[in-house]
Formats: structure tokens, C-alpha cells, sequence
């Protein structure tokens, strides 16, 4: 396959459903050999498989962001694999609900060791590759701001430190030749979008009746964003949140 990361090698966690499945898909399309990871094996299997379905080269890495040594081996096996690693779309996130003062703690650290910590370790191993390689993009998947919609604080809460997480190490790994950017997506269609007992349909239609634009984002929408912070059209991009909302935050 040809395209704009022909011979490049991109890395998606969370890529098992929803706009990292959407992500590794084009990546894929655009040339690039994908390897996805998550906690579960058969989504990542299932988005392997429509990526071969459509001739390109993708595999899958099972590991759980919040866990260093599991961090450490999925950055080794995709080295291992390809012999390195250009692209790091780093994605994996979890949602709690409920009031800042009636969330229990599992809840909050569960949503800040994953959202939070777990890009954090991501761009730790990612880094110390590609600084001794060459360099390479990061972009981490952050949010537009939350807190306006009851229940989301935690979540909100993680995602904005996601946002000056990714400006820090924009600064400090420049010199290194790795441009690091984030992404910010409004309402998404994906399961992480949907209230408790809604169906598509129920959130398209409660989302469709608020937002600026009328409906939810399509996976592959966010996914352009993202190709487009890792392609060289955005090389003079640096330490930049990319929000691709719809207006909702105009």
C-alpha cells in the first residue's frame, strides 16, 4: 500500500473499538504497518483482521497502559516486530460517572491511572525509543472541557491534564526530533459516548438536540485529525491541542 506513512510504523492503543480501531484502519490504508493494543484480544483481533481484509499489514499487542512493565514489553514487541517505531497515537482511556463528592476512590483512580498515568507511561518508553532512533509524533488523545456536563469531573479532570502533560513533553523532547501533539474530541458515536440503557439512536438524537452541529462526530472524523498531527503537513505543529468538536466549545 502507498500513502503518506508508507514504510512508517504507527502504534495505536486503544485500538480495539471505536476512533482508535477508526485510526489504526487509516493509518493502515495510508501504508503505514499498525500495531494495536488494549486490554482485550478479540476487538484488537477483529480490527486486525478488517485491516488485512483491506491489504495492509497490522498485528496486535494485548497490555494495559496502566502497568509499566506491560508499557515497556508492548514498545519491545512492536521494536522487535518492525525494527522501531515512528508513530504513537496513544488513545486508551476510561470513563466514570457520578459527583466529584460521590465517587469513590477505585472509580477515580481507575479513570487517572488509565486516561492519565497510562499516557504518561506510554511516552515514557515511546520517547526513550524513538529519541535513540531518530525521533518520531506522539499525539495523545485528550478532550474538549467536561466539566459542564454533571458526572464527567473525573473524566474532565483527566483529560486536562492530559493536555499540559502533552505541552511539557512537547518542550522538553523537541530537540530529541519527536514533535508531540493532542487531540480533542467533542461527542463521538462510540460506546464511550453512550448514557446508561441508551441505544445509538437514543444518544444521536439526545446529543443531536444540544450540539451546534446538530449530531455526534464519526470515528473516522477524528481519525483524519490524528493522521493529519502525524503526517509531515504538520511539521511546525508542536505542543498543539487539536479540537475537533463541531463548535461545541465555540
Amino acid at each position: 500500500m502507498t500513502g503518506r506513512f508508507a514504510g512508517r510504523v504507527a502504534l495505536v492503543t486503544g485500538g480495539g473499538s471505536g476512533v482508535g480501531r477508526a485510526t489504526a484502519l487509516a493509518f493502515a490504508q495510508e501504508g503505514a504497518a499498525v500495531v494495536v493494543s488494549g486490554r482485550s484480544p478479540n476487538p484488537l483481533a477483529e480490527t486486525v483482521r478488517l485491516i488485512e481484509e483491506q491489504g495492509g499489514v497490522a498485528s496486535h499487542v494485548v497490555a494495559d497502559v496502566t502497568r509499566s512493565d506491560d508499557v515497556a514489553g508492548l514498545v519491545e514487541a512492536v521494536v522487535a516486530r518492525h525494527d522501531g517505531l515512528d508513530i504513537a497515537f496513544n488513545n486508551a482511556a476510561r470513563l466514570a460517572l457520578g459527583p466529584i463528592a460521590d465517587l469513590d476512590e477505585s472509580s477515580w483512580s481507575s479513570v487517572m491511572d488509565t486516561n492519565l498515568t497510562g499516557v504518561w507511561l506510554s511516552m515514557k518508553y515511546e520517547i526513550a525509543h524513538m529519541r535513540t532512533h531518530g525521533g518520531g509524533v506522539i499525539v495523545n488523545t485528550a478532550s474538549i472541557p467536561t466539566t459542564m456536563v454533571p458526572g464527567h469531573g473525573a473524566y474532565g479532570a483527566s483529560k486536562a491534564g492530559v493536555i499540559a502533560l502533552t505541552r511539557a513533553a512537547a518542550r522538553e523532547h523537541l530537540s530529541d526530533g519527536i514533535r508531540i501533539n493532542s487531540i480533542s474530541p467533542g461527542p463521538v458515536a462510540t460506546s464511550m459516548s453512550l448514557a446508561p440503557g441508551e441505544t445509538d439512536s437514543d444518544r444521536d438524537a439526545r446529543i443531536g438536540a444540544q450540539h451546534p452541529l446538530g449530531r455526534v462526530a464519526s470515528p473516522d472524523e477524528i481519525a483524519t485529525g490524528v493522521l493529519w498531527l502525524a503526517s509531515p503537513e504538520s511539521s511546525y505543529t508542536i505542543g498543539h491541542d487539536l479540537v475537533i468538536d463541531g463548535a461545541a466549545t465555540a
